[in-house]
């Protein structure tokens, strides 16, 4: 029986056109576009699979036998979507946190079809402020453990719910991290302002279940500031830290501790850290999707990422890895 999969990365099958910031949205779109074609082309290699993914113009290109399916003339993404999720089996749905985005799509498509974090477990790391807090209940440490710290020399104000750090400015004083955060809230901006942890900027890629959280590899976080503080993602370093890294034991454990802190986390999730020299590391965000460093990662790790995805929906969590990988 094949099993049919609708892939929708918002930017690039069609939500570009309003996302309501051109500028964020030009700065994403070539990552969208990547973890689209990424994802795609590892379901294409999955047996009984058929594949349709969103496209726009100028966008309306895809790995070779997927099926292009484009919104109709003035249908809006949710409509969109929600048409294409009741033709198809699966829904795997890559959208930015911003004004509640991905969580709105994960209650338009369902529990059912959903390849992915459960909607409380976006709509909770959407908010970057209330990650924060919660995971620190829970132990891990996060930016807010540096608040009082002497030794901070930057704050970094950033939009709460933002992604690929759009908007983002690192200031050398408080008072001018603190004009910055009131000027955005008075024009409307939810923003949030952090101390800024200095040390290596790293990520985890997670594969989750109800019962498991695997650390697929470590990623090194290509972080670029200009002279005005202004902050820009430049692209991930996949799989960065070999296994015999004295870093990748501490920070596996790290990678369960967040998600039993979030329980909701489902499939592909990232966690964005820094690793402080004295405090280890220190998070500072959770991706609650597929992110940057899904590209050539089932490459580097010599597995289809997808197939397993797939396969844990069909034969659920508890179904053996090996199950998972014979769908290749």
């Amino acid at each position: 029986m094949t099993t049919r999969v609708f892939v929708y990365e918002y930017l690039s099958g069609g939500g570009w056109t309003d996302y309501g910031d051109d500028a964020a949205a030009d700065e994403l779109l070539p990552l969208g576009l990547s973890m689209r074609d990424a994802m795609v082309a590892d379901l294409m290699r999955v047996r009984d699979c058929s594949v349709s993914a969103a496209t726009c113009v100028p966008v309306d290109t895809l790995p070779a036998r997927a099926a292009p399916l484009r919104p109709l003339a003035g249908e809006s993404a949710f409509a969109f979507v929600a048409r294409q999720s009741a033709l198809h089996d699966m829904v795997w749905l890559v959208a930015p946190e911003t004004d509640g985005l991905l969580a709105r799509f994960q209650r338009i498509v369902g529990d059912a079809r959903w390849l992915g974090c459960s909607a409380e477990a976006i709509e909770l790391t959407a908010g970057k402020h209330a990650t924060l807090v919660h995971l620190a209940a829970h132990g891990v440490t996060t930016p807010l453990a540096f608040e009082h710290a002497p030794e901070v020399e930057r704050w970094v104000v950033k939009p709460d719910d933002g992604a690929g750090g759009v908007a983002t400015h690192v200031h050398t004083r408080r008072a001018a991290a603190l004009e910055d955060q009131a000027r955005r809230a008075q024009a409307g901006a939810a923003v949030t302002l952090e101390p800024w942890v200095e040390g290596e900027a790293l990520s985890l890629s997670l594969l989750c279940t109800e019962q498991n959280a695997e650390m697929l590899s470590v990623n090194r976080q290509r972080i670029a500031l200009d002279a005005q503080g202004r902050l820009s993602f430049e692209g991930v370093t996949v799989d960065a830290l070999g296994r015999d890294d004295p870093r990748t034991r501490p920070l596996a454990a790290l990678a369960m501790q967040v998600a039993r802190a979030i329980p909701g986390l489902r499939g592909f999730a990232g966690i964005d850290l820094v690793w402080h020299p004295q405090r280890g590391p220190v998070v500072i965000e959770v991706n609650p999707r597929v992110t940057c460093a899904y590209v050539g990662l089932s490459a580097a790790l010599g597995r289809n990422l997808a197939a397993e995805l797939v396969a844990s929906r069909l034969h659920g969590d508890t179904q053996d890895r090996e199950l998972a990988r014979a769908h290749v």
